[in-house]
């Protein structure tokens, strides 16, 4: 039987109101009659809400099936579901996603198509319906739809047949993509087929080649049995203080060792501690610390700066004596430095040289630290052979001489390294770092550059170094705060300071937000994770809302937590998926 067009759909985007918040989305779509002329970007009459997850050339055309309406109507029991209401451009008869295959062309009318990937699971789509659990039951039923591209324009219609021009490379069809994104048990040779399909998606692409990294990273880690494949911990431990060293007059450095006398893990340079700080609130409250060195094996260390009206950081500053005892989250985070051989660029401005500090230690071949009752800013020589030849460059904004801490232990590092430069601005006296400055010492852009402090100075040198050349996948920063919310489609969304959620204290587990400063007990009202940290202005990522595409994947830093609906595919150990997932006992979240 022929396959055909039943049903051409179109629509504009419009604000709806979802969940007290205003969502911009063009998936509402209605049949129309008579030819339609097919563009590039869309439809005649057609638009796109979110350009990030829907639209653009590779997702001109979105197509669903007839025989997955019907499908849908016997699941829920609903006989009011029709053309158009899956957000679809093209209600087809036949073109089953257990069929079409990456890469198939198509002529309808005088266009013609090419697949180029599955649906991308979004929460609109449940909106529309009213079905919530839609984008996940949608990949676990087989039945995403696929966008197509636009090989040639014309005018189409509902009658049109269907006639397949071309076969796609490779035989993947767009249920086996979808499954390889977003199921569990994924086939790395057919994810090896698929990202040599010409016409897969970019961003299909792009994700399956990180798959496909992370298999063979895992594969790595297992075979060298390598302490980074996981936390180096679970939960929280006791570390004990065995130093306090003030650095500055705001700036203090703590150094932590194990309660119990055993060696502490070596962890890469650059990742961060959570600390659970009794002494300086009821409940204790939780903080989140870069090492400033490079962890060795019998001691961690961190320097903080005490804040103005900081509880935590004027507590650790000048209430913390050697001897007390803080429990500690294992060292973890992503901002670690590669192993090429090009050069490196350590970019930070105030306390965030903490991170890109202990980079350099590992640079230097891994420094011992001082002793912590050593004179302060005094560093000792490195091992005998252990320095490496790669090009450093420090690049340092402080806003005077008094205000750079451990300042003598990073030019006694820069001395150790035989291709090291420093570079200090002093803004009381010189201005802040800018791009200009940066244009003038004549950087390398061949290599990869790190950067912490402030979000607005991290956002200004990103921007810099992509423009003097600088590849932007090779510059890499570290955030002391939440990451960046990823919320698509809600508009006019005022950016608020995280704070307790309004109404009456709940009943359940303590959930802390760690990054965001925020504990609070789980509240009957909250349906899981996610909704508990919007309430209280947490920033937070989701797009499907139900488990299925990890956007919301969080480090768990202590805790155990129960899924409801479960997820397609767990995440990864030491992580959570907060769209779906409860407390069941105390929890702490690396947000």
């Amino acid at each position: 039987m022929t396959p055909s067009l039943l049903s051409l759909n179109v629509g504009m985007p419009k604000d709806v109101s979802w969940q007290g918040r205003t969502v911009h989305t063009g998936v509402w779509k209605y049949p129309v009659t008579g030819p339609r002329m097919v563009r590039r970007l869309n439809i005649d009459g057609d638009g796109q809400g979110d350009l990030a997850g829907h639209g653009g050339e590779q997702r001109a055309v979105l197509v669903y099936q007839a025989q997955s309406h019907q499908h849908w109507r016997e699941h829920f029991g609903r006989s009011d579901i029709g053309y158009g209401h899956f957000g679809e451009n093209l209600t087809v008869d036949g073109l089953a996603d257990d069929e079409v295959c990456i890469g198939d062309r198509y002529r309808i009318g005088d266009a013609e198509f090419e697949v180029t990937q599955p649906r991308v699971t979004c929460y609109r789509v449940g909106l529309r319906l009213g079905e919530p659990e839609l984008p996940a039951l949608m990949v676990g039923h087989h039945r995403p739809g696929f966008y197509m591209r636009v090989i040639r324009e014309g005018l189409i219609q509902a009658g049109d047949e269907i006639v397949k021009t071309v076969r796609g490379p490779g035989g993947v069809t767009v249920a086996d993509a979808d499954a390889l994104l977003y199921l569990p048990g994924k086939d790395q040779a057919k994810l090896r087929v698929a990202v040599d399909i010409p016409a897969l998606s970019p961003g299909w692409r792009g994700s399956f080649e990180e798959l496909l990294a992370e298999q063979a990273a895992d594969a790595h880690a297992a075979d060298a049995q390598s302490p980074q494949a996981a936390p180096a911990w679970p939960g929280f431990r006791p570390l004990r203080v065995t130093g306090v060293v003030p650095e500055t007059a705001t700036v203090t450095s703590v150094y932590l060792a194990s309660a119990d006398g055993a060696p502490l893990p070596a962890v890469p340079a650059g990742q961060y501690l959570t600390l659970r700080v009794t002494g300086a609130g009821t409940p204790a409250p939780i903080r989140s610390y870069s090492l400033s060195a490079a962890p060795g094996a019998d001691r961690y260390r961190i320097s903080v700066k005490r804040e103005p009206h900081g509880t935590v950081s004027g507590f650790l500053t000048t209430a913390l004596r050697t001897g007390a005892v803080l429990d500690a989250g294992a060292p973890r985070g992503d901002f670690v430095l590669d192993n090429g051989d090009g050069p490196i660029l350590l970019i930070s401005a105030g306390i965030g040289l903490t991170p890109v500090l202990a980079m350099l230690h590992a640079l230097a071949g891994r420094v011992p630290l001082r002793e912590p009752d050593d004179a302060p800013g005094r560093a000792t020589a490195p091992e005998p052979g252990r320095a490496l030849a790669r090009e450093v460059w420090w690049i340092y904004g402080a806003r005077s001489p008094d205000e750079y801490p451990l300042a003598g232990e990073v030019h006694g590092l820069l001395a150790a390294l035989p291709q090291a430069r420093e570079h200090v601005f002093y803004s009381a006296s010189a201005g802040r770092l800018s791009k200009d400055k940066l244009s003038g010492i004549g950087i390398p852009t061949n290599g990869s550059a790190y950067i912490c402090g402030p979000a607005a100075f991290m956002a200004s040198m990103r921007e810099a170094l992509t423009e003097l050349g600088v590849s932007p996948g090779r510059v890499h920063t570290e955030l002391f705060g939440g990451l960046p919310s990823i919320n698509p489609g809600i508009i006019g969304q005022e950016r608020k300071q995280p704070h307790q959620p309004p109404g009456p204290e709940g009943t359940g587990p303590l959930v802390t937000f760690a990054r965001s400063g925020i504990s609070t007990r789980f509240p009957a009202s909250a349906g899981n994770v996610l909704e508990l940290a919007e309430s209280c202005d947490v920033p937070a990522r989701w797009s499907c809302r139900t488990g299925v595409c990890h956007t919301c994947v969080t480090p768990v830093v202590s805790g155990e937590l129960t899924y409801s609906p479960d997820p397609l595919e767990p995440p990864p150990g030491g992580q959570a998926l907060i769209c779906c997932a409860r407390p069941r006992n105390e929890l702490v979240l690396d947000m």
